[in-house]
């Protein structure tokens, strides 16, 4: 085994016992028992994290993860088990709403955050350059297949017209 394989392996683990460390504190502090979740770490994209609730799983971004390591464990993994938690305690509430806010606060002392802020290069996937009257605009393969297909059409905030392509494709 390769030592990047190693090092991998070891992060991952890491990020299994913090997940069963949260689970474990939010049965102590809730006075309730919680079953472990799955855990993947298959998550792609520019998405750090993610829960399927009702399969009870936890995915993770492994890029994201290698590159932010401290990040997701004091902060990605607690957000995410936050999201089990809130969903065994409430059922279907909204994803970041007050149930979901005083999870975070009251079990895992954490700032109820909703973004990353990590760098997102290595994840980030091709972009299209599009054009309105006022700017130069990004989007991302899913966005601009849209678009080729006739599914959709994106307006400017700025300005309100239609993005068209541009001859500009340089991404940046």
């Amino acid at each position: 085994m390769s030592t990047s394989q190693q090092l991998t392996e070891a992060v991952q683990q890491q990020i299994i016992q913090r997940v069963h460390a949260c689970i474990a504190l939010a049965s102590h502090r809730l006075n309730r028992q919680f079953e472990l979740p799955s855990i993947r770490f298959n998550q792609r994209g520019k998405i750090a994290g993610s829960a399927r609730l009702q399969s009870w799983e936890l995915r993770f971004n492994l890029t994201l993860l290698l590159e932010n390591q401290p990040a997701f464990l004091d902060d990605v993994v607690p957000h995410e088990v936050a999201h089990l938690i809130t969903y065994a305690l409430y059922g279907k509430v909204r994803p970041h709403g007050k149930e979901w806010q005083q999870i975070m606060l009251g079990v895992f002392k954490r700032p109820p955050t909703t973004t990353h802020n990590f760098n997102i290069t290595n994840v980030q996937g091709q972009l299209f350059s599009y054009q309105c009257q006022c700017q130069l605009h990004q989007l991302t393969i899913r966005r601009h297949r849209k678009v080729q297909r006739g599914e959709v059409r994106y307006r400017c905030r700025d300005c309100g017209t239609t993005l068209t392509p541009s001859s500009d494709t340089r991404q940046p």
